[in-house]
C-alpha cells in the first residue's frame, strides 16, 4: 500500500469511524483544494475540514462501505457508499440551516485524494445530490 491509500483510509477512518477533525486537518495541505458536489470548491484545509465538521454534525453515525478502492501514483480512489441518519443540521449551499429530517440516507459516491509528501493538496468528492435530498424529503413537491 502507497502513501496516498494509507491517506484516504486514515481520512475515511477520521469521518466515520472515530469522528476526528484534528486529524482530517493533519491529512490535508494548508492550501489544499477540495471540489464538493454542494459546497463547490474549498480553498484551504480551514474550509475543507469545515466542511467536514458540517458533514459529521449532520450524520453523526456515518457509515463507509468501500466497494472498490484504488491507488494510481500519488492518487488515492474510492468508490462506496456513506450511509447514516441525519440527527444534526444540514447546510444548504447558500449557508442556511435545515433542520435535522431523522431520516436514514444511503448514497453511493467516489472520491480521490492526491498527496504529496504525505497531506492531501487535491480532493474531489462526486455524489448524487438529488438522490441524497430525495432520501432526506428535501425535495420540492412536483407539480404534475
Amino acid at each position: 500500500m502507497g502513501q496516498a491509500r494509507e491517506v484516504m483510509d486514515r481520512l475515511t477512518e477520521a469521518v466515520t469511524v472515530r469522528k476526528d477533525l484534528a486529524v482530517v486537518a493533519e491529512l490535508f495541505a494548508p492550501d489544499a483544494v477540495a471540489h464538493t458536489p454542494e459546497a463547490g470548491e474549498l480553498h484551504g484545509r480551514d474550509e475543507i475540514v469545515e466542511y467536514w465538521r458540517q458533514i459529521t454534525t449532520a450524520v453523526p453515525d456515518a457509515r463507509y462501505e468501500s466497494l472498490h478502492s484504488f491507488e494510481v501514483g500519488s492518487t488515492a480512489i474510492d468508490e462506496g457508499y456513506f450511509s447514516g441518519r441525519n440527527t444534526g443540521p444540514l447546510v444548504s449551499p447558500d449557508g442556511e440551516s435545515v433542520p435535522a429530517t431523522g431520516k436514514e440516507v444511503r448514497i453511493r459516491g467516489v472520491d480521490l485524494a492526491t498527496v504529496e509528501d504525505g497531506r492531501i493538496v487535491s480532493y474531489r468528492l462526486y455524489f448524487d445530490q438529488l438522490a441524497f435530498l430525495e432520501q432526506l424529503g428535501l425535495l420540492p413537491e412536483t407539480v404534475a
